[in-house]
């Protein structure tokens, strides 16, 4: 009998090791996510709405009074360079629709400014650094581009620790016979339960969706973004690498020229023009009217050439993203170099640019923006909710950290699986595993910092 009593015992023993080991990789992630996926929250929700922001706070440049015929863009972009002494011009961005302004982008000898022109009277009105244009400052803060390249790469372990948040938080979140913190609340704010449930409920309702906003923003990334790329391109998933077969091509991405490239062809090289038919320039006006012809969707953005051997590039990435088009001129004939659509994607391609897609809010409409707004208030309200329920919980002058389970082993084998994030994103990885180590020499090694970590 006292042996049919350990064995049942046993599967218990495990069931507690594991919830314990689940939940200290869960708060070890939170402890080092937390203040990026607030960031995250409120920069992403902000950036859901950049066109409404743009047409509301910044109207006074954005939005003008449609008045029958407009300028030719090369006399409303030769406007735009002189409100900019000693500028030159760098881009073209084509209205939206009539009651839109033209965006025009000079470059100075430190920095590049957008003028906002009337399309129909040529009047100038407003400009901003490109730098410092509000959405702009919005994008550079949630990828923390501002903060040098460490903490921009740290962004893409932050993504994959999310995944791992989601995964341990939904184990943990898995009922148990409790009879509160699965549909519902218990308690009051004044008590720890309340936060745990608050904190619980709203993961296992968004956490389908926080996990998909992780992975489909992976893409961006510095590191495993430029590699998945690449790997695509080289299996025909990616852009059709057969366009650029035959014509002559520069070592310039995409990216460099554009203003904002679309994932699947930012890493494209841009062709070059052949100097054997150098001559008189084709003019701005030609490649708009061009472009038109084209059917390139209104609102698209016509970057200048850059040298010799430079071309004009006309691009457009809507909300719409079947409508996403990129063509590259030659500068000296006007011929198409290359013409890529959506459709000549490759099925990846496709894929991630649909992910993308939604991830900003643009595929479906509004309907698109409000349910990734959700999302970014529940990773809010989450984060906020983790602070507390620690600080509930907590030790006086400790971190309270959850205790190490007494079966080592299942931590131990949990934390393979963990790194199996690690394998799938390096940057991941290495984050796991200096979390591992310092875990380890903290809680062996005798020192004060044992003590504040227990």
């Amino acid at each position: 009998m006292a042996v049919l009593a350990e064995a049942g015992k046993k599967p218990n023993n495990i069931s507690i090791s594991l919830y314990r080991a689940v939940w200290r990789w869960h708060f070890l992630a939170g402890l080092f996510v937390i203040p990026f996926m607030i960031n995250l929250a409120v920069t992403g929700g902000l950036y859901l709405f950049k066109d409404e922001i743009d047409d509301t706070v910044f109207a006074y440049r954005n939005i003008v009074e449609p008045q029958g015929q407009t300028l030719a863009p090369s006399v409303l972009s030769e406007n735009a360079r002189a409100a900019v002494p000693g500028s030159k011009i760098v881009r073209y961005r084509v209205p939206a629709d009539p009651s839109h302004s033209v965006r025009v982008t000079v470059g100075t000898s430190t920095e590049n400014v957008l003028v906002f022109v009337n399309p129909y009277s040529g009047a100038v009105l407003g400009t901003v650094a490109a730098e410092n244009e509000f959405n702009k400052v919005v994008r550079n803060i949630h990828s923390l581009k501002y903060f040098g390249f460490v903490p921009n790469r740290i962004i893409e372990a932050v993504g994959g620790m999310a995944l791992i948040l989601v995964v341990t938080g939904f184990y943990l979140w898995w009922p148990r016979s409790q009879t509160g913190g699965v549909v519902s609340v218990r308690g009051t704010p004044s008590k720890r339960v309340f936060w745990r449930d608050l904190h619980a409920v709203t993961g296992a309702s968004a956490g389908a969706l926080i996990f998909f906003l992780a992975i489909s923003g992976m893409p961006w990334s510095g590191y495993w973004g430029e590699q998945v790329n690449a790997a695509l391109s080289s299996a025909g998933m990616g852009y059709p690498t057969k366009l650029w077969d035959d014509v002559p091509l520069s070592t310039v991405p995409t990216k460099d020229v554009v203003d904002h490239a679309g994932w699947t062809v930012e890493n494209a090289p841009v062709p070059a023009s052949n100097t054997a038919s150098k001559g008189e320039n084709v003019s701005l006006d030609q490649i708009v009217t061009a472009t038109n012809e084209a059917g390139m969707f209104p609102g698209y953005e016509v970057s200048l050439p850059r040298g010799k051997g430079g071309v004009y590039t006309a691009a457009i990435f809507p909300d719409d993203i079947a409508r996403q088009q990129t063509i590259h001129y030659n500068q000296y004939t006007g011929k198409p170099l290359i013409d890529i659509k959506f459709s000549d994607y490759g099925i990846g391609g496709k894929a991630i640019e649909f992910g993308v897609g939604v991830h900003m809010g643009q595929y479906f409409g509004l309907a698109n923006q409000i349910l990734m707004l959700l999302t970014c208030l529940a990773i809010a309200l989450m984060s906020v909710t983790a602070i507390v329920m620690w600080w509930k919980r907590r030790p006086s002058g400790r971190l309270g950290v959850p205790p190490m389970p007494s079966q080592t082993s299942v931590f131990v084998m949990l934390t393979v699986v963990i790194l199996g994030f690690g394998v799938a994103f390096p940057l991941t990885g290495f984050a796991i595993l200096a979390m591992l180590v310092i875990d380890q020499l903290v809680t062996r090694i005798p020192s004060p910092l044992k003590r504040v970590f227990s």
